[in-house]
């Protein structure tokens, strides 16, 4: 299964999240510890936003994040209110980088861990209800990104939540299974979702608000970096430290925004 962080707050090196707690994301696209023990290395991606009010920046590469300079390099040295990245453990489609996440349409980014079940089977069937302005700019072959411009398609820019649920009700109503963790965000807020068509659910965590946090740890400078709207989302924790990371529960929906984050019911629709 893929792995991926996003997150939201004050701006912060996105080198905190990969690589400077126990098992941030690089070291988990070399093994994972909540699916098995497996790498992630068939690829990877950085996405993130600034004060530029353009869209947002994108790195990919079809190679190991873990052997990739460039990557370190990057989050070292960008700061951001705002990213998402993953490593990713092929299901099928072909390790390239229009094949790895996170995907961008416009100022909209979009990851996920999961699967379609039967995907390259009836990819015809799922592909022909995509919106026929958004056809062309599909470049890739993953569930993953036709997830997306599903979501795209059924409203996600007017009503992300609804769109996501639509998009999910879809798929399963055309007789497909279908299990997903995913993040979306415009640069404002951040959506993750956890669900999944049968009783296995990929994982899901969000982290405690920070102030909570630093009163458990007042002596940990790490923590002194994240705003009182920090708020991190990922597969699995990036650490042991207990307090910090809470299980999303099943068919549950997060919005990391500014202001009161929301926790809401996810349905299908």
């Amino acid at each position: 299964m893929c792995r991926w962080v996003a997150y939201s707050g004050s701006p912060i090196r996105p080198r905190t999240l990969l690589y400077d707690s126990d098992y941030g994301l690089v070291e988990q696209s070399r093994r994972d510890r909540l699916a098995g023990g497996y790498p992630n290395a068939d690829g990877f991606g950085l996405g993130w936003y600034d004060d530029d009010g353009e869209q947002p920046g994108l790195y990919r590469s079809t190679s190991p994040a873990w052997g990739d300079r460039n990557l370190r390099d990057l989050a070292q040295h960008l700061r951001s209110p705002l990213f998402l990245a993953h490593v990713r453990a092929a299901t099928g489609t072909p390790v390239e980088q229009s094949n790895c996440h996170p995907f961008r349409h416009g100022r909209w980014l979009f990851q996920h861990n999961g699967f379609i079940d039967g995907h390259l089977e009836h990819r015809r069937e799922l592909i022909l209800a995509v919106d026929p302005s958004l056809f062309a700019s599909i470049d890739g072959t993953t569930d993953s990104q036709l997830m997306f411009f599903l979501a795209l398609t059924f409203g996600l820019e007017d009503d992300p939540l609804t769109a996501l649920e639509r998009m999910a009700g879809f798929i399963e109503r055309s007789g497909r299974a279908l299990q997903m963790t995913v993040a979306v965000s415009d640069g404002e807020r951040l959506w993750a979702v956890r669900h999944a068509s049968g009783p296995v659910v990929n994982s899901l965590f969000v982290s405690e608000d920070a102030r909570s946090i630093r009163a458990l740890y007042p002596d940990d400078e790490r923590l002194s970096i994240f705003s009182e709207e920090a708020r991190a989302i990922v597969s699995e924790p990036l650490g042991d430290l207990p307090g910090i990371w809470r299980e999303v529960p099943p068919s549950t929906a997060i919005v990391a925004q500014p202001g009161e984050d929301l926790e809401l019911p996810f349905r299908p629709s």
